[in-house]
């Protein structure tokens, strides 16, 4: 067994950044970062992006190059899987039956794709998107593709739709709620990014339930609709959310259900164990105290900082404003805030423009803002959002005002 000062379970964003973090502070401990994958950090968010389209290479989406974690005594443990934690001998075991030891534990697994269970869900051609192994997949697969279906209608789902769109393939979305992004963004929104994928020949079938995956020859041949209609497709693309990586932590005894909780300094319920990022259940401020996931790069890095700071001796608690992006066909989406709960949603410019933004509010206070194309109003509409500022609709709805006045 080897001992390590930090172990960080999880080579992703909050991983790599909780290592960067601790070195920030002038920690000159021991750190070991164990990944389940083989690769070195990397930017998740382009591979149902960029990356996915072929515009950026891999090597452009690494978080930092292998010389940079050398150079800070950083050692990559990676394609190990952590299945078990000790919390009382203060060690991890991977799969392979490897043991390290801590001092301190950083959890940062994040989540698993959410698969489906239906009949077919585990043919040849059916993906998810969550790993570079993942995206590479499809790219390999998709010079023998013309026609995909999406199952989802969540970002993840609409930017896969896009890249595939603009590759010219046939798509077909399918979302099981009245709208496309219906958890996470009001109607508005949702009804504009329908209208834009429909005009880039996107079929988008909303309210639909999905009955199983047919097959040929063990590969994915089209899936078959809850009413019995056949949809033909070469691939399947399942967007429908990710289940967090916590088992390990709840089998030593860590509190949590939907992800591990945590404290304001990211401390689970386990002595010397953290945990950050899309696995850690929080109390968060902008969700009126709410204890939730965020699934976000920000909140990951966020997390990260302040367990780096608590480590090394420094005051530090979590309270970051969330913020999130998008980016399909020609638009940027920008949100800040989260609209969960909102009564009110004031549409501030015209959709019609393709530059316009949502801004909610709950009982008078702006909570979010999600800004198409208009960068401005998501930098000045988020100290509106840090502040809870009480703004009048028929303010924030005049665009020719602008929103650092308010």
């Amino acid at each position: 067994m080897q001992d390590y000062d930090v172990v960080i379970v999880g080579a992703g964003h909050g991983g790599a950044q909780a290592a960067i973090a601790l070195r920030q502070v002038k920690f000159d401990g021991t750190i070991a970062v164990i990944g389940d994958e083989p690769d070195l950090p990397y930017e998740r968010p382009p591979l149902s992006k960029e990356y996915l389209a072929g515009d950026k290479p891999f090597d452009r989406i690494l978080i930092r190059p292998a010389s940079f974690w050398q150079e800070r005594g950083v050692e990559m443990l990676l394609g190990r899987e952590v299945t078990a934690v000790d919390p009382a001998a203060h060690r991890v075991t991977t799969a392979g039956g490897e043991t390290f030891g801590y001092r301190h534990l950083i959890w940062a697994t994040g989540g698993a794709p959410r698969r489906l269970t239906c009949a077919g869900h585990d043919l040849a051609g059916v993906h998810t998107v969550r790993t570079r192994a993942d995206a590479d997949r499809m790219m390999w697969e998709l010079a023998r593709v013309e026609r995909a279906v999406v199952i989802g209608g969540g970002y993840i789902g609409l930017e896969a739709a896009a890249v595939l769109a603009k590759s010219g393939k046939q798509v077909v979305l399918l979302e099981a709620l009245s709208r496309v992004l219906a958890r996470v963004a009001g109607e508005p929104l949702s009804r504009f990014y329908e209208a834009e994928h429909r005009a880039h020949g996107v079929d988008v079938r909303l309210a639909v339930a999905v009955d199983c995956i047919l097959g040929e020859g063990g590969r994915a041949s089209g899936v078959r609709l809850a009413d019995g209609e056949i949809v033909p497709a070469e691939m399947v693309i399942v967007g429908i959310g990710i289940v967090p990586a916590v088992s390990p932590l709840l089998a030593a005894g860590a509190a949590g259900g939907n992800g591990v909780a945590v404290d304001a300094q990211c401390r689970t319920s386990l002595s010397d164990v953290s945990a950050i990022g899309d696995c850690a259940l929080h109390a968060n401020a902008f969700a009126d105290d709410a204890a939730i996931r965020l699934e976000s790069v920000q909140n990951a890095n966020d997390q990260a900082n302040v367990v780096a700071k608590t480590i090394a001796g420094q005051d530090a608690a979590y309270h970051a404003v969330p913020w999130f992006w998008s980016n399909q066909y020609d638009l940027k989406l920008q949100t800040v805030g989260l609209s969960a709960g909102y009564d009110t949603a004031v549409m501030r410019g015209d959709p019609a423009t393709r530059s316009f933004s949502l801004v909610y509010l709950k009982h008078g206070r702006v909570v979010a803002l999600d800004c198409v194309n208009a960068v401005k109003d998501y930098v000045q509409g988020r100290k509106l959002v840090e502040t809870g500022a009480v703004v009048a609709p028929e303010r924030l709805a005049d665009a020719s005002v602008p929103l650092k006045e308010m």
